[in-house]
């Protein structure tokens, strides 16, 4: 397998995709914060100080899907056609995922991958006052579409 980030001179290159045809391109990805089960009752009933958790990570995450490529090096500036977060709460976590759509001529994964990461984040932001034991984790894309070649991780 090759690795489209280089030039001939072994340096870091972004990817030219003037070329590529635009097609409809979707990507999940999936991660979690755990943390005290005090802390999830917290967020559940509406308790945390700062406001509601969920909401305010919902939005951060579709910012983060916006900004991505102002924070991933060699991502280029795709036009977002929509994204999505959802949140899925256990006993000692909160599962977040992230559903995000464009139609162009490159993949929209690391856009996912960045919402879940900064939807996780806001929520340790919002709750680290009363939890400094939370922990971020598995983060991953769980299916994308278009392009090349389709992938999905689990069904």
């Amino acid at each position: 397998m090759e690795l489209t980030h280089f030039n001939d001179n072994g340096r870091a290159r972004m990817v030219d995709v003037g070329d590529k045809n635009k097609t409809e391109r979707i990507a999940i990805a999936r991660g979690y914060i755990s943390m005290d089960i005090k802390t999830i009752d917290t967020i559940k009933n509406g308790g945390m100080k700062k406001g509601d958790v969920l909401s305010v990570a919902q939005v951060g995450g579709i910012m983060g899907a916006k900004k991505t490529w102002d924070l991933i090096p060699m991502c280029h500036n795709i036009l977002i056609d929509g994204a999505d977060i959802d949140f899925n709460i256990d006993k000692d976590r909160i599962w977040v995922e992230a559903r995000v759509r464009t139609t162009g001529k490159t993949g929209i994964e690391m856009e996912a991958l960045t919402a879940v990461s900064i939807a996780c984040l806001t929520i340790y932001d919002m709750c680290k006052a009363i939890d400094k034991k939370m922990i971020i984790g598995d983060i991953k894309l769980i299916k994308k579409t278009g392009g090349k070649s389709d992938f999905e991780l689990e069904k």
